[in-house]
């Protein structure tokens, strides 16, 4: 057991935990969550309210770009929509927000090159902070949260130069190419050390890996596009083929629990120990897809499911196999009565073809996990929180067909 989180309850919390705690008005902690809709974002909306929360009482505003979503409804948090790429609207809704004291950035923008994402990126997150930032004079951390490409460069970017070997360690130096992690980093550190003004101001950075979760809104959401990929192949009689590389369906993958991220950017927030420093963050075990995979099928009443054998197979990823599905998933929806979502807002295929099609030395997994990060630096600070990545990916199947996102 580590921190808190022996009383952890993780992603079977029950809904009755946040209805039970009392409306107050006296709050010790008031969060910023930006990107709430978001995987980490809806954790950390759902975490934070709980009665037992440290640092709590909580207070919570929640901000995304689209409209306040029905599965966010019971959410204890006041929503509010802003573009925070738009300066000017930042720091009309967000400078008010004075008695902020712990801001979570959990968002980003996905652009066509990784130059304009490190600028884009990089603007969004400032506009936060020189909204907020100046005008909450009781503001004490700032938690940024990036990932694992971190150390081994973004998708689809140049050749970075060599890579170091996993285990993935914090003190790693950064690699030569752009990467809009480095971008968010250094806005971190230029903002939180020229806004002190003599008050403390802390900060710590958060490398999950693949974050498996629920928040159809996301960017890199696995589950949910994995599971959509299941609910066509179920409505249309088909085998659940895997559609990534065999070095990732034989090999170890890993993969970080949205709860757990969570639950580990709050212990970064309140923990001394954890001040201005940076972790990597993910569940402590490895998986196969290949066993996995099996479980999947049975979540979808799906007999015949695999890999292809070597003669048959054909690589075609996900975003090839779900052209022209659109269609396919509004019959879904309506024949289960699901909520409304279009199959782009589900289905990220063009991330999920990353995560399966790896060799072993990027983001797909491999013989011995490409992406495998040591967790030894949160050990040695106080944080001993981990996952069991088996049943993870089944809360999190559950818990999406829960609230009618899947059938």
């Amino acid at each position: 057991m580590s921190w808190w989180w022996a009383g952890a309850i993780g992603v079977t919390r029950k809904k009755s935990d946040v209805d039970a705690a009392a409306p107050r008005t006296n709050y010790q902690s008031v969060a910023l969550i930006v990107g709430v809709t978001g995987i980490v974002g809806n954790s950390l909306a759902e975490i934070l309210p709980l009665p037992d929360t440290p640092g709590g009482p909580w207070k919570v505003y929640g901000v995304a770009r689209r409209p306040r979503t029905a599965w966010s409804a019971d959410h204890r948090m006041r929503y509010i929509q802003c573009d925070v790429a738009d300066a000017a609207a930042a720091k009309y809704k967000l400078a008010q927000l004075n008695d902020v004291t712990h801001i979570f950035y959990a968002t980003w923008a996905r652009c066509s090159t990784e130059e304009e994402n490190c600028r884009v990126n990089s603007q969004m997150f400032r506009n936060v902070l020189q909204a907020v930032v100046p005008n909450a004079p009781n503001l004490r951390h700032v938690c940024l949260q990036t990932g694992v490409n971190h150390y081994v460069g973004p998708i689809r970017s140049p050749e970075p130069g060599p890579r170091p070997e996993p285990p993935f360690t914090e003190d790693l130096p950064r690699l030569r190419s752009p990467n809009f992690y480095y971008s968010l980093e250094d806005v971190l550190f230029e903002e939180t050390a020229a806004r002190k003004q003599g008050r403390p101001l802390t900060w710590s950075v958060h490398r999950p890996g693949q974050i498996w979760g629920f928040s159809p809104y996301s960017l890199m959401n696995v589950i949910g596009s994995l599971c959509a990929y299941a609910a066509i192949c179920k409505h249309e009689g088909r085998p659940l083929i895997f559609p990534g590389s065999e070095a990732a369906w034989k090999g170890y993958s890993v993969a970080s629990d949205a709860d757990l991220v969570a639950e580990h950017q709050i212990w970064a927030a309140v923990d001394p120990n954890a001040k201005d420093e940076a972790f990597n963050v993910m569940n402590g075990d490895a998986f196969k897809w290949k066993q996995l995979w099996k479980v999947l099928a049975e979540q979808f009443g799906i007999e015949k499911q695999g890999m292809e054998e070597a003669e048959e197979r054909r690589r075609v990823g996900l975003a090839e196999m779900m052209k022209g599905k659109e269609k396919v998933w509004e019959e879904i929806v309506r024949k289960n009565d699901l909520v409304a979502t279009k199959l782009e807002e589900i289905g990220n295929w063009w991330y999920v073809d990353e995560v399966l099609g790896g060799d072993g030395e990027g983001g797909g997994g491999g013989e011995g996990g490409g992406m495998m990060m040591s967790m030894n630096k949160s050990k040695e600070h106080g944080f001993l929180g981990f996952r069991n990545s088996d049943r993870s990916f089944v809360a999190w199947i559950d818990k999406l067909k829960a609230f009618r996102i899947v059938p």
